[in-house]
């Protein structure tokens, strides 16, 4: 029987897995289908404190998990594929091999992933000018024209950001109409270095090449008319999936996301289950805010332990 179990191995679950090693509640982590998270599949971090100069997510991850490690947390490269949660009692996960574990409580930290184009040239040039975070590497592309895809509130904010950099920036929206809020749809209409590409969808995107984005290719959603623009970022705004299916009808999700019915922490629908990160956030999203997030978890599941011994 293990005492804490923290499923995912990015910011939340390793700063999770911080908190609790040195509450000496010797938590077994289970690193997922992407072990380190979402970070290990960008460049260079930026906005991460404690770094002048950067750090790539790779890196950053690598040192949350040996930090992690060297207060007693075990990290195994292992995938939850069912669980049978119950409420203040015996938390059972079945892992990809077989295998099933048992524990007191459980910190669910299994991260989001973006929704993408799903075209080839997408993956193909992902970190090398396509991205689905404009807070995160917007400041990588200054003075050089900018793409972004969406027409909700996220794409206009990204869009509006995006501005502080780019020389113009590209919104592309399927429809002749934007889905954002009236006062998101009207700042981004009044912004001069804004324009939009109306029902339009992106068929490509070019430079797979060079190496690095040049341009896109649009098609048209009425007459199918295919046009190359120019830029050298392309910013996805369509949205974020997060990885909670194999949680469904075990905790209370909406839309995908845990619920956590006290916003000021992390407990879940079901006592002795905690949730942090980008599976229970679907605001910030940013690494800094799910580490805090790992952090609330951790304690949270520390006191809970601790009432019941």
């Amino acid at each position: 029987m293990e005492k804490l179990v923290i499923i995912g191995t990015g910011p939340a679950g390793l700063t999770a897995a911080v908190y609790a090693a040195r509450a000496n509640l010797e938590p077994l982590v289970l690193a997922g289908e992407v072990p380190g998270g979402q970070l290990t599949q960008t460049t260079e971090v930026e906005n991460y404190p404690g770094f002048a100069e950067g750090i790539l997510g790779f890196d950053l991850m690598d040192a949350m998990q040996q930090q992690a490690e060297r207060f007693g947390a075990r990290v195994r490269n292992e995938i939850v594929t069912k669980v049978a949660f119950t409420p203040g009692g015996v938390q059972k996960l079945t892992l990809s091999g077989g295998e099933t574990l048992e524990a007191e409580a459980v910190v669910i930290a299994t991260g989001a992933r973006p929704r993408k184009l799903g075209i080839p040239s997408e993956e193909a040039l992902w970190t090398k000018g396509v991205s689905s975070c404009a807070t995160c590497d917007g400041a990588f592309f200054r003075n050089v024209p900018i793409a972004v895809v969406g027409g909700g509130d996220s794409a206009l904010e990204e869009a509006l950001f995006l501005t502080r950099f780019g020389s113009e920036v590209i919104l592309v929206h399927r429809r002749d109409e934007l889905r954002g809020s009236k006062i998101m749809q009207d700042r981004v209409l009044k912004n001069g270095k804004i324009r939009i590409e109306w029902n339009a969808v992106v068929d490509t995107i070019l430079g797979e090449d060079e190496g690095h984005v040049t341009g896109i290719r649009l098609k048209d959603t009425k007459s199918g008319e295919l046009r190359d623009v120019p830029c050298n970022a392309v910013f996805l705004a369509i949205g974020h999936i997060p990885n909670t299916d194999v949680f469904a009808g075990q905790v209370e999700l909406a839309d995908g996301y845990v619920v956590l019915p006290d916003p000021d922490r992390s407990l879940t629908s079901v006592e002795g289950v905690f949730a942090a990160g980008d599976c229970s956030d679907h605001v910030y999203r940013q690494a800094i805010t799910a580490a805090g997030m790992g952090c609330r978890a951790a304690i949270d599941a520390e006191r809970y332990l601790a009432a019941r011994e």
